[in-house]
């Protein structure tokens, strides 16, 4: 009596570690792009310093939110939410390209920030303004930690676009009418119309067609 022995069949390469540090680096970017917009919005909107200006002889309290020091950390947090969107429906040098703006606007936001962290400018106006003196300056002033957390913002983004363009070859695009190969998917063919069902020659004439075939 003869055996046969069972071979095992190898591995498909889809079943390759490439394709496992694509998922894992999608789901990666996504969260800390998507995390990273969210943080560096949300800081904008907070106190990033105060203090205070003489006014009729007396302290004025002053603060200054992330929006009255600098609108950039937040418009790039949007466009660099869009550019994580937009990765998924380009593929090949268009998809490198968004990559990059991606990483660019983590890293504008990152700079932005801290820059902000350390400017009196906005609290400068603010007491010129309750002063009623062009010379007048914010005294005892003093920062938050709300523009450090839109620079960590900022780097959520710049992971997520340096993840796009380290990994970005092995991610999906976003589907659509056309197939791999650049040519339109078969329309599928329409039921022919019968005269005698109303329904059917509404959706004839919805579709711009001749019902009576004349």
């Amino acid at each position: 009596m003869e055996y046969v022995t069972a071979v095992p069949h190898p591995r498909t390469p889809d079943a390759g570690p490439g394709r496992s540090h694509g998922r894992r680096s999608l789901a990666l970017a996504l969260l800390s792009g998507a995390l990273g917009a969210a943080v560096a919005l949300l800081a904008t909107r907070q106190e990033w310093s105060e203090g205070t200006a003489t006014v009729a002889g007396g302290a004025f309290p002053l603060t200054a939110r992330g929006s009255d020091v600098t609108g950039v950390p937040a418009a790039l947090a949007i466009v660099g939410l869009a550019a994580l969107v937009a990765v998924f429906a380009v593929r090949g040098a268009g998809r490198l390209a968004v990559a990059g703006l991606l990483a660019l606007c983590g890293a504008g936001t990152v700079a932005a920030a801290v820059a902000g962290a350390l400017d009196s400018s906005a609290l400068d106006d603010k007491a010129v303004r309750a002063a009623g003196d062009t010379s007048a300056t914010v005294d005892a002033l003093t920062h938050t930690a709300w523009p450090y957390a839109a620079a960590v913002g900022g780097l959520l983004l710049l992971l997520a676009g340096l993840l796009a363009l380290r990994y970005g070859r092995l991610w999906p695009a976003m589907s659509g009418r056309y197939e791999r190969d650049g040519t339109p998917r078969p329309r599928r063919r329409e039921r022919p119309v019968d005269p005698d069902r109303p329904e059917d020659l509404w959706k004839a004439l919805d579709r711009g067609e001749d019902p009576t075939g004349a």
